[in-house]
């Protein structure tokens, strides 16, 4: 499906989409808690589905409607393969979570996810003498067979932090105490601090000393609810559209949020921007920002739409520490930079990230790709909207992985959006 862009600017209110990110990890939790517990405000995506999906196969059932009813319960054998669709959340996470018991379990998912590193557990299982077997000359299929036993679990901490959460979710439930250990500095704390966050709230308690994550055996998820809080990543879209000259103001964000990627109000704040709240709204001003320098280690999904923000920024922007953009849905620098630069964009690729001299104007009237990556299309969506002419994506289904009602929103919001 493509979408047809018009140069126009957004305006109106949103409550924005809830927080993937969270709704994951409630998910999670609330499945390994015996008991019910009620997530309110769950994010439906596919990515979410895609946990949903996997943990229904391994005994937890579900009532998806406005608010996501989870029966949780031990984790059983699967009956199937768990399929992780597209989704690095949800396969990261779980794989350590379906291995506490002691059944063989295949993993896979989609071709795009078949190409994103699962190496970290792989090492950790040679480490920790658990049997596992490819299926293919990639990182998926593999089949794996539990029991995850508990022990001192080190790895890096500059990779993705998903491995991390996983191993979180999964240790407290062993019969014995565990440590993590990072060998190197924490990349995107905020995750970590997220996972914490959640775990507290289901009754789980990691204590934190430094690099290391000491962790009790045998405790017990409780049954909670829990209401998810909007998504900054996803909000990051609009404020950089206001920052452009838009006017949407939004609902539902946590100003007290322990979201790292909230970190894209000091951001554009620090770029000359004017974003703040103001009785529990969040709101963007218009403003001719300059360039600074960007190090995205710990905020990689704001990657794209602060490449289109500093784009038409003043002066030259150089990102940085964002090699990790390279192992998303896309390489995410390139994808980037080949479709900015049909817009008139002036990028140079980096080993770690980019350096953008800033433009006048973008140019409409071409053709964009998609990339299959659901944050290029929401970010190439925002650059059309001040573009010269028409602007065309193609494949901009790729957006139902996180926020399947974003054209839905754009339109509500007054974009001029078609599809063909």
């Amino acid at each position: 499906m493509d979408a047809l862009i018009n140069p126009h600017k957004l305006k109106g209110e949103i409550d924005v989409i809830a927080s993937k990110s969270i709704t994951h990890r409630a998910l999670i939790c609330a499945a390994l808690a015996n008991g019910t517990s009620v997530v309110k405000n769950a994010l439906h995506s596919n990515d979410t589905f895609a946990t949903i999906d996997m943990l229904n196969a391994l005994g937890v059932d579900f009532e998806v409607k406005k608010d996501t009813i989870v029966y949780g319960r031990p984790m059983m054998k699967p009956m199937k393969v768990l399929n992780a669709n597209e989704s690095g959340s949800s396969i990261r996470f779980l794989i350590p979570v379906a291995i506490t018991s002691p059944y063989e379990v295949i993993f896979d998912g989609k071709e795009g996810l078949r190409k994103r590193p699962q190496n970290v557990y792989f090492d950790l299982f040679k480490k920790h003498q658990i049997t596992y077997e490819a299926l293919s000359n990639e990182d998926l299929p593999f089949k794996v067979k539990g029991p995850l036993t508990p022990g001192t679990y080190e790895l890096p901490g500059d990779i993705s932090s998903q491995f991390i959460t996983g191993l979180l979710f999964s240790l407290p439930l062993l019969n014995g105490d565990s440590l993590i250990k990072l060998t190197t500095p924490l990349e995107s704390v905020g995750y970590i601090d997220l996972t914490l966050d959640v775990l507290k709230t289901y009754g789980i308690s990691i204590e934190v000393k430094g690099n290391t994550y000491h962790i009790k055996g045998n405790q017990s998820y409780e049954a909670k609810d829990y209401e998810v809080e909007g998504d900054f990543s996803q909000a990051a879209f609009f404020l950089v559209a206001n920052t452009l000259g838009s006017k949407v103001v939004l609902n539902k964000m946590n100003e007290k949020s322990l979201q790292g990627d909230k970190k894209i109000i000091e951001i554009i704040n620090q770029m000359g921007g004017n974003v703040y709240f103001e009785n529990g709204q969040l709101f963007a001003k218009k403003a001719q920002t300059k360039g600074i320098e960007i190090d995205l280690s710990q905020t990689p999904d704001l990657g794209p739409i602060l490449t289109v923000l500093a784009s038409v920024s003043k002066g030259t922007t150089t990102i940085v520490n964002a090699q990790r953009l390279r192992i998303k849905e896309s390489d995410r620098i390139k994808s980037m930079i080949c479709e900015l630069t049909k817009m008139g964009a002036k990028i140079t690729e980096t080993s770690d990230g980019m350096i953008i001299q800033g433009v006048s104007k973008l140019k409409g009237n071409v053709t964009l790709e998609a990339w299959n990556d659901h944050r290029v299309v929401m970010a190439l969506s925002i650059a059309a909207t001040i573009a010269d002419g028409p602007v065309r994506i193609k494949n901009s289904e790729a957006v139902n992985k996180s926020y399947p009602t974003f054209f839905e929103e754009f339109a509500r919001l007054q974009g001029s959006v078609t599809f063909e």
